[in-house]
């Protein structure tokens, strides 16, 4: 017994005895929420397409009632949330997706189980209800639109409506041992606020920015009055000193936290789980924060919902969208921290890296390798907790390639915008290059090759002319420029040589359309060189409205020598399709079938394939953000804009973007990453430079915020924006003191604090000017 009590609670958690075992079972849809009952004998999970309540058995879960029964089966059915009355515990509250909460009867003697529909108080999807545990008829509900309601389940009314300016994510009731009539709010904005359900005009306390971007789940702790825990999607589970509003402990998870719930029994634990990436169920040390003390990874889809074993700290419930609700049990567990190695390696934004490792009074030194002996029956805990001393190593400028030079310079010169998709690929390419990153450096030329060319514009007579130059041997005949014809004086009645009568025929040619030579667009009128060249076979004649020159004399049709040889037989004349066939190509005379060759070929460049890259960009997109390059991630993104970017689930792309913003917050490139967010094509991330702009002012009278109008009390009915100094209004640039309220103008001000510390107004704070 004695031996027992020296051992810790984290090895007693490992070896003591429980009946219970992992089970699972199929609740045949996705699922959303669950929640246990009174006795831990039963759970009901709820979905869109589910809503069923198991009965808890020692090997199995065994289905007992099906809630989506009837014929009118509509979105009242479909549930974000639930929630068991622990008081009343055959009353059910469910959360609808079209704004309605539903209240249900277990104890109706009819096939639907539906009590009452409180519909019309909320306008969007009700995302959390909570019945309070003191009081069986309260019944606590937040959603989308910005309020929370009370119902009184005897008056099938709501008795008190709360309002916020943010969406609602989670409401939880205080413990009743604390406080019988708190209760908290997170919301969409990062901010958490403490509400009294007896003055519902504003509340009591409140957190701002509690979290970088929405906050999704609080839970008060069961055994402290002053801890309280909120988890939001800056993947961080944060624990706070409630009357002081103070962080005292941070746990970093791996992605947005979903939901967290307190461990029974166990005051420093919690669990976890997480919207995307994440399937698991974590639970955590707060005195640990960087690794999971136990882990269940039994999920194949992310867990949207877990509750405790209210009679036992081993037994965790978890539902998931995989459809599977598990019991899992701490003997199963996976633990993380024992396979860690004792040992610590990080880097500094300069480049430094420092790296700490266990000092064992049995480590020794030969060769440069460390030997350590261990005995076999001493556990991994046990160890790590007999070796408290370290020592620890920092080794300055390590190296240039481990220097953040390259991201700072590269997220500061990346071309994200304002030219053409060739040129900002080239100029990142270059850039990266320069930097010795040869991987990226020719991502950034690959994405110029594959998307560049489709963006450029396609000339039939520009093409034509490039088909006949890269196919000399074909064409026979030789193009005359505009001002050597028509300087010559040529005589239809004499023809001295061959030389003549063949720059006659090319005359002709051109002016039936047969022959483009380069640099002649001064024959075409304007707009008559836009030319369709989709469908080669179909061209229409083309028509010379005006000359180019005044010939001197009539122009006649001597005819092509070479058309005896194309239609087979002597003819003068050639027909409309074999002119537009001859447009394309000239056959050599003494190789007639080159012909259907060389169109062949012209119509392949005109008409090339279209590749479709998209999932080669998405693997190098992954690729890239595995190894924790999120920049070249997400500049990539941006820079392929919405007419090539390749279909990422749009939470694994702003789960890219919160972390390359996180990185330019480390080194305080503000400017980079509100471009970075101005120019996201993600919601979630383009609306982050809309948060936090609001800045609320306290009247100095009654510490009241001034909400109504900006510079007016309504309580004390004073205009607040006087002058401390010179008692007059503040017309111009207002300045003014957080702690205590008082202000006046700037430049009175500066005097002031440039010899004195404490206000002007003799109230006796200490005013800090910055």
């Amino acid at each position: 017994m004695n031996v027992m009590h020296n051992v810790s609670r984290v090895v007693h958690d490992k070896v003591s005895p429980n009946p219970l075992q992992t089970i699972r079972v199929n609740c045949e849809g996705a699922i959303n929420a669950l929640d246990t009952s009174k006795d831990n004998s039963q759970v009901v999970v709820a979905g869109r397409n589910v809503f069923k309540i198991y009965n808890i058995e020692e090997e199995k879960f065994e289905e007992k009632l099906n809630l989506r029964v009837g014929k009118n089966l509509n979105l009242n059915y479909s549930s974000t949330d639930v929630a068991w009355n622990h008081i009343e515990d055959h009353y059910l509250a469910s959360a609808a997706t079209n704004g309605s909460v539903v209240l249900w009867d277990l104890n109706r003697h009819s096939h639907s189980k539906q009590e009452f529909v409180f519909s019309g108080q909320h306008t969007r999807t009700v995302n959390r209800v909570r019945f309070h545990e003191n009081d069986a008829h309260l019944l606590l509900s937040g959603s989308q639109d910005g309020s929370m309601h009370i119902f009184d389940l005897r008056k099938h009314a709501s008795s008190t409506v709360f309002k916020s300016g943010n969406s609602i994510r989670d409401v939880q009731w205080c413990p009743p041992r604390f406080n019988d009539f708190f209760f908290a709010a997170a919301d969409e904005s990062g901010n958490v606020h403490m509400w009294d359900m007896r003055r519902p005009d504003r509340p009591e306390k409140q957190i701002t920015a509690a979290h970088n971007g929405p906050v999704f789940t609080v839970d008060w702790h069961p055994e402290e009055r002053h801890l309280f825990a909120t988890g939001g999607r800056d993947k961080t589970i944060k624990i706070w000193d409630f009357p002081k509003n103070q962080v005292v402990h941070q746990i970093h998870t791996l992605a947005s936290v979903a939901r967290i719930r307190w461990r029974p029994q166990r005051r420093h634990f919690i669990a976890s789980c997480s919207f995307v990436v994440d399937f698991s169920v974590s639970v955590w040390d707060i005195n640990r924060p960087y690794v999971p003390f136990a882990s269940f990874d039994r999920h194949t889809d992310v867990a949207t919902g877990i509750i405790w074993r209210r009679d036992d700290p081993h037994v965790i419930y978890s539902s998931s969208r995989d459809f599977y609700l598990y019991q899992h049990v701490f003997k199963d567990a996976k633990r993380p921290a024992d396979e860690l190695v004792p040992a610590g390696l990080d880097m500094s934004i300069h480049g430094d890296i420092s790296y700490a490792t266990l000092e064992k009074p049995d480590l020794t030194v030969k060769s440069g390798r460390f030997f350590t002996t261990t005995r076999k029956d001493v556990s991994k805990t046990e160890e790590f907790l007999a070796y408290k001393n370290s020592l620890m190593f920092t080794i300055a400028n390590a190296d240039k390639c481990l220097s953040m030079d390259y991201f700072v310079d590269c997220a500061r010169n990346y071309q994200l915008c304002g030219a053409p998709l060739q040129e900002m690929c080239k100029h990142n390419s270059e850039l990266a290059e320069r930097y010795n990153n040869i991987q990226v450096a020719q991502s950034w030329s690959m994405l110029k090759v594959m998307f560049a060319s489709s963006s450029e514009p396609k000339q039939l007579v520009g093409a034509s002319t490039t088909a006949r130059r890269e196919a000399p041997q074909e064409t026979s005949v030789t193009a005359i420029p505009t001002n050597e014809i028509s300087n010559e004086d040529t005589d239809e009645s004499s023809h001295t040589s061959d030389e003549e009568d063949y720059k006659k025929e090319n005359l002709t040619n051109i002016a039936r359309g047969q022959i483009i030579p380069e640099g002649w667009d001064i024959l075409f009128a304007e707009g008559d060189q836009d030319i369709p060249y989709n469908n080669i076979d179909g061209l229409q004649e083309w028509t010379l409205q005006h000359e180019a020159f005044q010939p001197r004399h009539e122009i006649k049709d001597h005819g092509n020598p070479l058309d005896s040889i194309q239609n087979g037989h002597d003819s003068p004349t050639i027909s409309a399709n074999e002119s537009e066939n001859n447009t394309l190509s000239i056959p050599h005379p003494n190789n007639s079938s080159k012909e259907e060759e060389v169109l062949g070929l012209f119509r392949n460049t005109l008409e090339l394939p279209e590749f479709r890259f998209a999932d080669y960009v998405s693997r190098m997109l992954s690729h890239y953000a595995e190894q924790g390059d999120v920049q070249t991630s997400v500049c990539i993104l941006i820079v392929l804009g919405p007419k090539y970017r390749p279909q990422i689930e749009p939470e694994i792309q702003e789960n890219w973007f919160l972390s390359y913003l996180d990185l330019l917050a480390r080194f305080q490139l503000w400017t980079t990453a509100n471009k970075i967010i101005k120019l996201s094509h993600l919601p979630q991330v383009n609306m982050l430079n809309q948060q936090s702009t609001r800045i609320h002012v306290n009247c100095h009278r009654c510490n009241r915020p001034l909400q109504r109008v900006g510079w007016l009390c309504d309580r004390c009915k004073l205009v607040v924006n006087n002058c401390s100094l010179c008692h007059l209004p503040v017309k111009g640039l207002f300045i003014w003191c957080q702690g205590c309220s008082h202000g006046g103008h700037l430049s009175h001000m500066k005097e002031w604090f440039n010899l004195n510390k404490q206000c002007p107004t003799g109230c006796g704070h200490l005013c800090e000017f910055t």
